[in-house]
C-alpha cells in the first residue's frame, strides 16, 4: 500500500489562506512523505475548465519531475437531481472529468452517486446539508425512483471511462448511499460493469466501527475495492511525541482503521491510501492557517504509516481470489 495526498487539502476552503495549485500540491506531498497525488476536480484548485492543454503538460511533467503519482481524478458527481438538465448537466461534467483524467494518464476516477455540494460564500467552507441515512430503514417508491436514477448515470459515465481505459471507483458516501458498505456494493453490482469498482472508506461507517463489521465490509467487498480515503483531522500528539487517534466529529468514536487496515492487508489489496483534510481546522473558534493543515497531515500520515509497518510484520497477507484476478 502507498500514501497519496488528495488535493482537497490544500483547496483554501477549510482553513485561513490561499489555495495551492496542482503544481504547488505535488511539491507539498513531495515535501510530506507521500507517494502520489488525488486530484479533486473543483475550482480553485483543478477544474477540467480551467486546465489548458498546456496546463496538463505542464502537470504531468512536474509530478514526473518530484517522483510523484497522479493516483486518481475525484469527481463531485451527482446522479440523482430531480430535474432533467440537473442530470444532463452532471453527465456533460463528467465527460471533462474524464477527458480531463486521459490527458493526465489516470486511469482511476471516483464518482459519488449523489454529491450534496459546497457552500464556499462564507470561511469556512460549509457542506450543504444531507439526511445521512437509516441503514435500516425500508426504501420507499422516491428512495427507489432515486437509487435508479444513479445506476442509470453511472453506467453511462462508466461506459464513457471503459472506452478510454479508465476504472471508475464508486464511494460509499451519502447521501443516497447508507453508512456501511451494504448500498455502495449493491449499486457496484447492479450497475454491472467490469469497469466500475468501489472506493471503501472506514469514516464513512460513521458508529459502525466494531471489529466484526469492519471485517465483513472488506470480506464482502474485496473483489471491488480499489481505493480509499483516511481523514487528518482527527489525531493529535502526546507530549512524548506518539501520534494518537482522537473521536471522529462525525458520530464521536474511534475510526476503526486499525481493523480494517488489517483486513486490507490480508486481502491483498495493493492500492493508494489518501489523505485528506476536508473540515474547518479550528482553535479556540478561530480558523487556523495552512501551517496547521501541514502539522495534522503529517501526523495523519506518520500514524498510518506506522499502523502499516506493524501489520505487515504481525500477518502474513491472505491472497484473495479478487485480488488474483484483478487486471
Amino acid at each position: 500500500m502507498k500514501f497519496s495526498l488528495f488535493t482537497v487539502t490544500y483547496a483554501g476552503l477549510f482553513y485561513k489562506g490561499k489555495a495551492l495549485t496542482v503544481e504547488e500540491q505535488i511539491h507539498k506531498a513531495r515535501q510530506l512523505g507521500f507517494d502520489g497525488l488525488s486530484i479533486e476536480t473543483k475550482r480553485p484548485v483543478a477544474s477540467p475548465l480551467d486546465l489548458s492543454k498546456a496546463d496538463r503538460a505542464r502537470i504531468k511533467a512536474v509530478a514526473a519531475n518530484e517522483g510523484i503519482e497522479l493516483v486518481a481524478i475525484e469527481s463531485l458527481s451527482n446522479f440523482c437531481g430531480n430535474l432533467m438538465e440537473e442530470r444532463e448537466n452532471n453527465l456533460a461534467m463528467m465527460r471533462y472529468v474524464l477527458e480531463l483524467a486521459h490527458d493526465l494518464g489516470v486511469n482511476m476516477v471516483k464518482i459519488f452517486a449523489a454529491w450534496p455540494g459546497i457552500i464556499n460564500d462564507d470561511m469556512p467552507a460549509m457542506y450543504g446539508p444531507y439526511d445521512r441515512g437509516n441503514y435500516f430503514k425500508p426504501l420507499s417508491a422516491a428512495d427507489l425512483k432515486i437509487w435508479h436514477r444513479a445506476i442509470e448515470g453511472i453506467r453511462e459515465v462508466t461506459d464513457w471511462a471503459a472506452d478510454m481505459g479508465i476504472t471508475v471507483v464508486l464511494q460509499n458516501h451519502g447521501p443516497v448511499l447508507t453508512p456501511g458498505y451494504e448500498d455502495v456494493l449493491a449499486m457496484t453490482k447492479e450497475a454491472d460493469r467490469s469497469n466500475l469498482k468501489i472506493c471503501l472508506d472506514v469514516p464513512m461507517f460513521f458508529d459502525r466501527q466494531p471489529n466484526e463489521y469492519v471485517l465483513e465490509a472488506v470480506e464482502k467487498c474485496s473483489e471491488y475495492i480499489r481505493y480509499t480515503h483516511y481523514g487528518a483531522w482527527n489525531f493529535s500528539e502526546s507530549a512524548n511525541g506518539e501520534v494518537i487517534l482522537d473521536p471522529a466529529p462525525g458520530h464521536g468514536g474511534k475510526i476503526n482503521y486499525e481493523t480494517f487496515i488489517d483486513a486490507l492487508y490480508r486481502h491483498g489489496y495493493d492500492g493508494y491510501l489518501a489523505s485528506e483534510y476536508c473540515l474547518p481546522v479550528l482553535r479556540n473558534h478561530k480558523l487556523c492557517g495552512i501551517e496547521d493543515i501541514d502539522e495534522a497531515t503529517r501526523r495523519g500520515l506518520r500514524y498510518m504509516k506506522q499502523l502499516l509497518q506493524r501489520v505487515t510484520a504481525e500477518k502474513k497477507p491472505i491472497t484473495s481470489k479478487a485480488a488474483l484476478a484483478r487486471p
